[in-house]
C-alpha cells in the first residue's frame, strides 16, 4: 500500500516520478502528490484521486522542472482521502518536506508536544507530525537533516518507509525503513528512490533493498552512506542486479493486467517449476529443502501463516503435505497468529507465503516464530523482499510481477512451489511409491499445457458472466482439494465486482446457507471426477431441487454433472491434489468477465492495496 518514488540525478525529475508512480498504481491508492526542487525552491502539488489527475492540475499549475523530487501515492489511513492528507507534506518551515509509507502508532501524543511547543498542523495525518517532529529535532539538537532523521525516528513507534528532503541541502535524499519496502536504484551519478524497482528499471539495474531499521544518506557525487537508525553503525549494503524487464511491467497488448496474469498462468508455473521439477530423474530439486531437510522431516508439525489468497494456497498445501507427506499442518491467519498467544517450539516449521513478501502481518508472525525457535521457510515472488530476508530458507515462485490487485498467477505458482515441496517430503519418507511420485512428477509437468486448455473456455465464461452480473450474491461450493478453491474463487469475486460471495465446503451447506438458495441464487460448484463426485453431484441435486442456478467446473467429458447444471465449465483431467491449479482458471475468469460488466476497475479494486505493508 501507497507508492513512493523519487529521483536525484541530471535528468528531469517530473517525468521519472510520474511515470513511476503509475507503475506503482498496483498497490492501491486513493491520492496523489509530487514536489520538485528547481534549484531555488520546492513546488508542491497533491490531489485526491488518480495520477492522471494529479498530472492535469500539477502541469498547469506549477514549475514542473528541476533535478530532484519525490512523489507519492496514498492509502488513506490517518485523515480522509483529500487534497490537504495527501502527500508529501511540508514541515511548519517550509524548509523540509516527506513522502511517507506506513503508520506511525504514537503519533497523538507526539503531534500533543509539538502542539504544545508552537507547531500548527494542516493535515489529520501521523505524516505531517512526523515531519514536524524531525524538524524539532533538526533545530533543538542543531544537527544536520541525516542525523535529525535518525534521532526522530528512535521516538516513533510503528512502521514506515520515507523519503525527506531539506531546501537547505539541495544535493541529498534522506531515506529509512521499518516494515514498509523501499529500494535505492543506483545509476552514473543519478540515484532513484522507490517502494519497488518497477519505477527505475529502464535507468538502471542495480539496486539496494533497506534493511528494517536502516537509512541512507543519498547525495549527489558521494557514495551511498547507510546507517542503523537504533544505533547509529555503519551498514554495508548488498547491490543486486535485477532480473525484472521492462515488458513483464508493461500490459502487452491485454486490456487489463488482471487479464495478462491470468493468461501468463502457464508460462509462469512453467517457470516455477524449471530447473527444480526433474521428470525423467525422478528428482525434485530445491536448495532451500536440500539443505534444511532435516528440520522438515523431524518436524512434529508444520505451520503455515499467510493473509489473502496466500491463505487459500496455504488451505491446499494443507491437503497435499498431509495426504502425500504425512506431516501435520496447521494454516492460520497471520494477523491472528500473532496475536493469539500461539504455542511454538523448535520441533515446529512454519511456511510464511506473501506474493510480496512484505505483508506486515506475515512478517510479524515470522518474527513470532522466530524468537520460540521454530525454522522458518518463506514462499514469495519478490527477489530481495523482507520475507525472502527474514527467513531461515525459502523459495521464490518466480511468478514475475503480479500488478493486478486480486492475485491469480501467485496463487497457482504458489500451490506449484508447495505441491513440490510436498512431493520431495513424501519421496525422503517413502510415503509415496516410486510409480506414484513418478506420476505426479509427469502430471506436474503437464499442468502448463492443462492451464492453456483451461483458458480456451473464456469465451464461453464471458456468456456466462452476462447472464450473472447483477447477482446481489453467489454461492461458491468445493470438497476437498477444492473446498479452498471455492473460498478464493468467492474472494476473487467479491474483491473486483463487489458482488457478495460465499466460498464453502460442499458438506456444509446444508448446514446454513442453503437456506439462500433460491431462483435468483447463483451457486458455483467444482464438481470434478476426482475425490468426492458422487457427494457433490448429491449437493447439486439439492441445489437444483431448491431452483438454485448452477454453474459447475467439471472435468472434461462429463456427463452426470451435464445433465443438473444450468452451466457447465469444463477443465482437462489431472491427479486430484493437482486439480486446483486447473479449477481455478474458469473462476479467475468468471470475476474479471462480471467485474468489467459491471463497470468495475479490474486492476485496482476500491479500498484495497497489493501489498498490505501496515496492521
Amino acid at each position: 500500500m501507497c507508492g513512493i518514488v523519487g529521483y536525484i540525478g541530471h535528468r528531469e525529475a517530473y517525468p521519472i516520478i510520474i511515470k513511476g508512480l503509475e507503475r506503482l498504481e498496483y498497490r492501491g491508492y486513493d491520492s496523489a502528490g509530487v514536489a520538485l526542487f528547481d534549484g531555488e525552491k520546492i513546488s508542491l502539488s497533491k490531489t485526491k484521486g488518480k495520477v492522471s489527475d494529479l498530472k492535469k492540475k500539477t502541469e498547469g499549475a506549477m514549475s514542473i522542472k528541476g533535478n530532484i523530487g519525490i512523489g507519492h501515492t496514498r492509502w488513506a489511513t490517518h485523515g480522509v482521502p483529500n487534497d490537504v492528507n495527501s502527500h508529501p507534506h511540508y514541515s511548519n518551515s517550509g524548509e523540509l518536506v516527506i513522502i511517507h509509507n506506513g503508520i506511525i502508532e504514537n503519533y497523538e501524543s507526539i503531534k500533543t508536544e509539538l502542539i504544545n511547543r508552537g507547531y500548527t498542523f494542516q493535515s489529520d495525518t501521523d505524516t505531517e507530525v512526523l515531519i514536524n517532529l524531525i524538524e524539532e529535532v533538526q533545530k533543538k539538537e542543531k544537527v544536520k537533516l541525516g542525523k535529525a532523521v535518525q534521532l526522530a525516528l528512535n521516538e516513533v513507534v510503528g512502521a514506515y518507509a520515507i523519503a525527506v528532503f531539506d531546501i537547505k541541502k539541495p544535493d541529498e535524499i534522506v531515506v529509512a525503513k521499518l516494515g514498509s519496502p523501499l529500494a535505492i536504484g543506483m545509476g552514473d551519478n543519478e540515484f532513484f528512490i522507490a517502494s519497488d524497482a518497477s519505477p527505475f528499471i529502464e535507468f538502471t539495474n542495480n539496486a539496494i533493498y533497506l534493511e528494517d531499521e536502516e537509512m541512507a544518506i543519498i547525495r549527489l557525487g558521494k557514495e551511498i552512506k547507510l546507517r542503523k537508525i537504533k544505533n547509529d553503525a555503519v551498514a554495508y549494503p548488498t547491490v543486486l542486479e535485477l532480473q525484472m524487464n521492462i515488458e513483464e511491467i508493461e500490459k502487452g497488448g491485454y486490456d487489463h493486467f488482471m487479464m495478462k496474469e491470468i493468461y501468463e498462468q502457464p508460462r509462469a508455473i512453467l517457470d516455477t517449476y524449471r530447473g527444480r521439477l526433474l521428470a525423467d530423474q525422478k528428482l525434485i530439486k530445491m536448495a532451500g529443502i536440500d539443505e534444511h531437510l532435516d528440520k522438515f522431516l523431524n518436524a512434529n508439525r508444520i505451520i503455515i501463516v499467510a493473509c489473502g489468497t496466500s491463505w487459500h494456497a496455504g488451505l491446499v498445501a494443507e491437503y497435499i503435505f498431509e495426504d502425500l507427506a504425512r506431516i501435520p499442518v496447521e494454516v492460520e491467519y497471520a494477523s491472528e497468529f500473532r496475536y493469539r498467544n500461539p504455542v511454538i517450539t523448535d520441533k515446529d516449521v512454519l511456511i510464511a507465503i506473501s506474493q510480496s513478501g512484505e505483508t506486515a502481518d506475515t512478517l510479524a508472525a515470522i518474527k513470532l516464530a522466530k524468537e520460540n525457535g521454530a525454522f522458518v521457510f518463506g514462499v514469495c515472488n519478490v527477489v530481495g523482499s523482507s520475507i525472502a530476508r527474514e527467513t531461515n530458507a525459502g523459495a521464490y515462485t518466480h511468478a514475475g510481477p503480479e500488478i493486478g490487485v486480486a492475485s491469480t498467477k501467485a496463487f497457482t505458482t504458489q500451490i506449484t512451489v508447495l505441491s513440490l515441496i510436498a512431493l520431495k517430503l513424501a519421496q525422503e519418507k517413502g510415503s509415496l511409491t516410486d510409480a506414484r511420485f513418478s506420476e505426479f512428477l509427469t502430471e506436474l509437468e503437464n499442468i502448463p499445457t492443462k492451464v492453456e486448455i483451461a483458458l480456451q473456455s473464456n469465451e464461453a465464461i464471458e456468456k456466462i458472466a452476462a447472464v450473472y452480473k447483477d447477482s446481489p450474491n453467489c454461492l461458491y461450493l468445493g470438497r476437498g482439494y477444492n473446498f479452498p478453491v471455492a473460498l478464493e474463487g468467492a474472494l476473487k469475486l467479491k474483491e473486483i465486482s463487489y458482488i457478495h460471495a460465499e466460498g464453502y465446503p460442499a458438506a456444509e451447506m446444508k448446514h446454513g446457507p442453503i437456506a439462500l438458495i433460491d431462483e435468483s441464487m447463483p451457486v458455483i460448484v467444482i464438481a470434478t471426477n476426482r475425490g468426492h463426485y458422487e457427494k457433490v453431484v448429491s449437493n447439486i441435486q439439492e441445489i437444483k431441487s431448491r431452483k438454485g442456478k448452477i454453474i459447475a467446473i467439471v472435468t472434461e467429458g462429463d456427463v452426470q454433472v451435464r445433465a443438473l447444471a444450468d452451466h457447465v465449465i469444463e477443465v482437462p483431467d489431472t491427479l486430484e491434489a493437482l486439480t486446483p491449479l486447473l479449477t481455478t482458471i474458469p473462476l479467475q475468469l468468471l470475476s474479471y468477465h462480471i467485474a468489467l460488466m459491471r463497470g468495475c476497475n479490474v486492476d485496482q479494486p476500491r479500498n484495497l492495496a497489493k501489498s498490505v505493508t501496515v496492521e
